[in-house]
């Protein structure tokens, strides 16, 4: 499941600083999940910057760099864990893509198990194990205290 997507003004960048990207990325999302690296899928899209904005100014006009990313996990991943990749993930970008911090954004897309397949087979049915292992752990953990706080 763990799968993260860039996206990224096309020849905005050096391929060299692309394949740190990629490396650094994979790495990180799997020792933030404790999962094997061969499940750790990373893309990057390149956008022409004619078909790319930011703030309402087409990137080939402009020139700014102002860098996407997304990625997934299975539900019940914790929030201690989702956080560390979103920062995780800025922090790479960053340092790989010398971007400033402030212009990097991204999200985390959780995804039922029902909903996400593996080689055909529902993640429910094929991560069943892992996935109650997860719930159980979640179930004995302390409450985020910023929950408490929105009701």
């Amino acid at each position: 499941m763990p799968i993260v997507e860039f996206h990224l003004a096309d020849k905005a960048y050096e391929d060299h600083q692309l394949e740190r990207l990629l490396i650094e990325s994979s790495h990180l999302y799997a020792e933030v999940l404790a999962c094997p690296i061969d499940r750790v899928r990373v893309f990057i899209n390149l956008h022409p910057p004619g078909l790319a904005a930011v703030a309402g100014v087409r990137v080939s006009q402009s020139g700014a760099r102002a860098p996407y990313f997304h990625f997934l996990v299975l539900q019940g991943r914790s929030l201690e864990e989702r956080h560390r990749l979103l920062s995780g993930f800025t922090d790479i970008v960053v340092r790989e893509l010398n971007v400033d911090r402030d212009t990097v954004r991204g999200g985390c897309w959780p995804i039922a198990p029902e909903n996400w397949a593996i080689g055909g087979v529902p993640a429910s049915l094929r991560r069943a194990v892992e996935i109650e292992s997860r719930a159980s752990a979640t179930a004995q953990a302390p409450a985020d205290p910023s929950c408490a706080a929105r009701g």
